[in-house]
């Protein structure tokens, strides 16, 4: 599932493309695309077509469109979901779900199509509600206007993400330190801290040396500290390569695939030395996924397992 970079590449593309465009027409393809959309809000066209853009928003793996109606287009990649932009008339080789045909005033005419190979993914509109904190909802955010304090309620839930300006590293220490999980399990809880899936989750328990059974409360201060920095590096790093794709399931806004793959010190790396100490990297059933880790570096805490 595409992660935290993987959509901020998504969003910084469309970004400049969405922006003060109006949305002149929609095609659906693919009815359960819209499988999160609210009926009783109203057809999806209707409230789309016409629509000013002004923005592209992003809080962890969420990323929204908010609308001059007030309302936000929500878009969720799931797990094949992609977002492309496209010259009128360009012929998509996806399973293409859903088009938004753009009108903006710069760039003129733009097609926006939602590929989804597997129906994972979605688009819906979602009414807007204050932030919770008061700050401005998410990443890429930042531009005036009322809406910018507001996110969609579909994501009201999610925890702000390591790389939001707004997100408190002594409110998520604190909170890490009265879990009662492991702390991988507390890196994916998107309540707690947002956009971190199991690859960079991984390659962060790594970089900090911690693992991935480690009870969430028992980390010190410090080590705790030192992981939430090493989350941000692997996630600006990640972001820095385009992100992690391994097939043709993620890619940028142009199909652009990201090359952070070549980067992993962990995740994915099974058998393979240890770049640090050159021991085998283990990889272990975790949560119907995996976990992947050095036995020598990231040693199994006692009672754990």
């Amino acid at each position: 599932m595409p992660e935290l970079p993987e959509v901020e590449v998504v969003r910084a593309g469309l970004e400049p493309a969405v922006t003060g465009a109006v949305i002149a027409g929609v095609e659906v393809f693919e009815p359960r695309s819209l499988k999160r959309h609210v009926v009783t809000r109203g057809p999806f066209v209707d409230l789309v077509e016409g629509r000013r853009m002004l923005a592209a928003v992003r809080r962890g793996k969420f990323l929204w469109l908010p609308l001059d109606s007030g309302d936000a287009l929500v878009t969720h990649l799931g797990m094949s979901g992609q977002v492309l932009l496209r010259a009128p008339g360009y012929e998509e080789a996806g399973l293409l779900r859903i088009r938004l045909h753009l009108d903006h005033p710069d760039h003129g005419e733009l097609w926006v199509n939602f590929v989804d190979q597997r129906i994972f993914g979605s688009m819906a509109v979602d009414a807007m509600v204050p932030t919770a904190d008061g700050a401005v909802a998410g990443y890429g955010g930042a531009a005036s206007g009322d809406w910018d304090r507001s996110i969609p309620s579909q994501v009201a839930h999610i925890a702000r993400d390591p790389l939001d300006p707004a997100f408190s590293d002594m409110a998520f220490l604190a909170a890490l330190a009265r879990t009662r999980t492991g702390i991988k399990r507390s890196l994916l809880n998107q309540n707690l801290v947002s956009g971190i899936g199991n690859i960079y989750a991984d390659e962060a328990l790594w970089a900090a040396k911690v693992h991935y059974d480690t009870p969430s409360a028992g980390l010190s201060r410090v080590k705790a500290r030192l992981l939430l920095s090493e989350v941000r590096h692997v996630l600006e790093k990640a972001l820095a390569e385009g992100g992690t794709s391994f097939d043709a399931q993620y890619v940028n806004v142009n199909g652009a695939s990201g090359y952070f793959s070549h980067s992993l010190n962990a995740y994915g790396q099974q058998g393979k030395p240890c770049p640090r100490c050159g021991t085998a990297i283990v990889r272990e059933t975790f949560m119907n996924r995996g976990s992947h880790f050095c036995p020598r570096c990231q040693r199994r805490p006692r009672g754990a397992g």
